[in-house]
């Protein structure tokens, strides 16, 4: 299984951030599949690779430190794909997601980690 983690730190309000990172998984070919207000689950549209290539993106905002201006968020991509070569499908689309979400207008980017 393919797995890449990053970590985000925006400004923006909670009530912007939501919408907006909906906004951002669907510019990425993600459909959302489950939104609790706190925790968003998006699967990659089918159709441009095989069923079992296909990526899942979870984002978990941290409510219990955001501030009125600051919010953390992390991320986990996955896929049931073997990682067996450094450039898969999975880290593709994590790459894709993570430039996204770093060059987003509508919130500040303040700090970014990735594993």
């Amino acid at each position: 299984m393919a797995r890449y983690i990053c970590s985000f730190t925006v400004a923006a309000s909670l009530e912007h951030l939501l919408p907006s990172l909906i906004e951002v998984l669907k510019s990425c070919n993600f459909e959302i599949i489950y939104d609790t207000g706190d925790y968003i689950m998006g699967r990659e549209v089918p159709g441009r690779v095989a069923f079992s290539k296909l990526v899942t993106a979870e984002a978990l905002i941290d409510r219990t430190t955001a501030t009125a201006n600051e919010i953390k968020m992390s991320l986990v991509i996955k896929n049931e794909e073997l990682p067996l070569q450094r450039d898969n499908h999975c880290r593709q689309m994590f790459n894709t997601l993570q430039r996204a979400i770093e060059n987003y207008e509508e919130w500040k980017l303040l700090e970014s980690a990735s594993s």
